[in-house]
């Protein structure tokens, strides 16, 4: 589990779960968290509750979405029940217990926390959700909430680098029609007409825009990082059936 020094808050757990210390085997292994993959299910339940109690609480704390790659945002609390799956891409809470958590494999998992307020936020960002403004209405289901932009952290975890983001001009092009400002997200490759996408910096820009200045980055690539991390990209690229999926968490104490 990695953490970062700015959400280690005295109201505030937190942690960015490798691949290690589960009991998922093969193209899972170990630490797969994702319900949604192919995995066995009780190995992914039993993973899940073995990164709970990292955390030093229960599984019945922790609340994942079906994520869609929107920018949906919803608020959890006690009346929040797990019988229907909850579609979103972004999850808040002011209640003491929950923990929100954010499964990725390349896909930008942000961590918010208002220490002060005591509200939290985690988002899954891939690009589509950067782009359609989920990290924007996490922070303003927050703002519901008490917390303020000048008061919040946000932490980035492991997600795919930009030595590693190679992506077609159609892409490109989708940034530069919302902003030309997006161009210096991109960088030239040897492919011609290919460009090398930046997605830790343009997650940092949109938060930054938001008026949140406390912004910390873990700096690790999921796509490079095979011992540690999870990447859907590299299961393509090695012609795997599937891939695990990273936990991020965050709960108040």
């Amino acid at each position: 589990m990695f953490t970062l020094d700015a959400l280690n808050q005295p109201a505030v757990l937190h942690g960015f779960f490798t691949r290690k210390g589960g009991v998922s085997n093969g193209i899972y292994g170990s630490l797969n968290c994702g319900l949604g993959s192919k995995d066995n299910k009780e190995s992914v339940q039993i993973n899940r509750e073995k990164a709970m109690r990292q955390l030093g609480l229960s599984i019945t704390a922790l609340h994942t979405c079906f994520q869609h790659h929107s920018a949906d945002a919803l608020l959890i609390d006690d009346n929040t029940h797990d019988a229907m799956p909850l579609k979103a891409d972004g999850l808040v809470t002011a209640t003491r217990g929950i923990a929100l958590g954010i499964l990725t494999a390349d896909c930008g998992p942000v961590l918010f926390a208002d220490p002060i307020a005591k509200v939290i936020g985690a988002a899954h960002a891939g690009w589509r959700g950067a782009l359609r403004g989920i990290l924007e209405n996490t922070v303003r289901t927050m703002c519901e909430c008490g917390a303020s932009p000048s008061n919040i952290v946000a932490g980035l975890g492991p997600m795919i680098g930009p030595r590693s983001y190679e992506v077609g001009p159609e892409f490109r092009e989708t940034f530069l029609d919302n902003s030309t400002e997006n161009l210096q997200f991109f960088s030239a490759t040897g492919h011609s007409g290919y460009h090398l996408f930046d997605l830790p910096s343009y997650i940092q820009h949109r938060i930054k825009l938001i008026g949140i200045k406390a912004i910390s980055s873990l700096g690790r690539d999921t796509y490079q990082d095979k011992e540690q991390c999870f990447s859907y990209r590299r299961a393509c690229h090695q012609n795997e059936p599937d891939y695990g999926r990273l936990l991020s968490a965050i709960a108040l104490r």
